[in-house]
């Protein structure tokens, strides 16, 4: 029996050797293990810096070269400028010659509201555009004045009623005369626009109207007739004078000196004969 159990105990004690012998490496195993790690290390490869050298690189060259393309661009000369509109009292010669002092800096370093305001100043430029057209051209369009009345010895309105100065010779007398203090133009261009309006169903057409300096508006007609319409109640009494004239004054206007609107009701008619006067 005590056999039997030495050779049990025996057995145990050499598994337990064996077990101790596994989970303890050898002494090769363990000095093998340094060369693989730096074999490992230098398996990586180069460091990250030198990505990011080449990447800055590049940066910068692609940087040059679009500085040295826009110089480039920069120093292109504007080499033609075409002009567009229905111009009768401005010639295209003038506007070009004009711009050229603007385009010392080339084509993109023109200032194009400098050059708007330029033409605009022109004594029958209402509006201008200035565009550029690539690669080296600039486009203008201009919009001359309309004339719509004269306004004193050498100046006209345009349809806004805004008053522009020209010596340019010309027929315009058959444009009506417009007068009156500084500052007035725009108010007497709608009064006369609306006046026009009126009169035009009755054949009758303003040649001169003018307002003083406390807004007195007087008016003369092609015909000769005078309207004294004054300062208050502008299109009722242009209105009362419309129905007076076809029902009293058409058949007689030759003979009629002027209509005082000056009135609550009714006018007062002045005859060239003077001693015909009627109130009406």
């Amino acid at each position: 029996m005590s056999n039997g159990l030495d050779s049990v105990a025996a057995s145990a004690g050499r598994v337990r050797r064996g077990a101790r012998s596994a989970a303890k490496p050898s002494a090769r195993a363990t000095r093998g293990a340094t060369p693989r790690r730096a074999n490992a290390r230098a398996s990586r490869g180069p460091s990250p810096w030198w990505g990011r050298l080449l990447v800055l690189a590049a940066v910068v060259l692609v940087s040059a070269a679009g500085t040295q393309a826009w110089v480039a661009l920069e120093s292109l000369p504007v080499k033609r400028i075409t002009v567009t509109g229905a111009l009768e009292h401005t010639r295209k010669e003038a506007v070009q010659g004009m711009l050229q002092s603007s385009l010392s800096g080339g084509f993109l370093n023109a200032d194009l509201q400098h050059m708007r305001r330029q033409l605009e100043g022109l004594p029958w430029v209402h509006q201008a555009t200035v565009r550029r057209r690539w690669p080296s051209s600039l486009e203008i369009q201009v919009i001359e004045q309309l004339p719509i009345a004269r306004w004193g010895a050498n100046g006209f309105l345009n349809h806004e009623g805004v008053v522009f100065r020209s010596d340019k010779q010309g027929n315009w007398d058959s444009l009506p005369l417009l007068s009156g203090p500084e500052g007035s133009a725009p108010a007497l261009m709608a009064r006369y626009l609306r006046l026009a309006e009126i009169l035009a169903p009755l054949d009758l057409s303003v040649k001169e109207l003018r307002v003083d300096e406390r807004g007195q508006i007087d008016a003369h007609l092609a015909t000769g007739l005078r309207l004294v319409i004054g300062s208050e109640h502008f299109f009722e009494r242009m209105q009362r004078f419309a129905l007076i004239y076809r029902r009293e004054l058409a058949t007689r206007v030759d003979e009629i000196e002027s209509v005082d609107l000056r009135y609550a009701r009714g006018a007062a008619v002045a005859f060239r004969d003077t001693s015909q006067v009627a109130g009406l």
